[in-house]
C-alpha cells in the first residue's frame, strides 16, 4: 500500500511542478487546498488565492524547475515531502535564480486526491 501512496505522491509532485512551470492556474487550483498555507523564502505567508493570482495575471513566470534529491515521509492521510529545486525565473520582472528547498504537506481528500495543505521554501546556500 505505502508504494501506492508514494507513487499518487511522486505523481503529484510531478504534475505541481509542470503546473508552476506553465502557470496552469486549472492544475494548480485541484493540487492546491483552499485551506493553503505556504510561507515563502522571505518568510512571507502566501494563500491559494494568492499564489493562482501570481500565475494568472503573469507577474510569476519560471523558466526551469529542476527537481532533486526528494524524500517522502507516509504518516496515515499525509505525505511530506522535502525536494530540491533548482529554479530559474522571475517575480514581478525581478530575476529570481537558485537552488531552493521546498517541504509540502499533501492531504489525502474524500474525493480520493492529494492536496498541497501546508509547505514552506527556503534558499539552499
Amino acid at each position: 500500500m505505502d508504494n501506492q501512496i508514494e507513487h499518487q505522491i511522486i505523481e503529484a509532485e510531478e504534475k505541481l511542478r509542470l503546473a508552476m512551470l506553465n502557470s496552469d492556474v486549472k492544475a494548480l487550483d485541484e493540487l492546491l487546498s483552499s485551506r493553503l498555507i505556504f510561507t515563502n523564502h522571505q518568510g512571507h505567508l502566501v494563500s491559494k488565492e494568492e499564489d493562482l493570482a501570481g500565475h494568472k495575471s503573469g507577474a510569476l513566470k519560471l523558466n526551469s524547475l529542476l527537481a532533486s534529491e526528494q524524500h517522502i515521509l507516509l504518516t496515515g492521510d499525509v505525505a511530506i515531502v522535502s525536494v530540491k529545486m533548482q529554479l530559474s525565473g522571475s517575480y514581478n520582472d525581478t530575476p529570481t535564480n537558485g537552488i531552493f528547498r521546498f517541504t509540502r504537506v499533501w492531504s489525502h481528500s474524500g474525493e480520493g486526491t492529494w492536496q498541497i495543505i501546508a509547505g514552506h521554501s527556503g534558499i539552499v546556500s
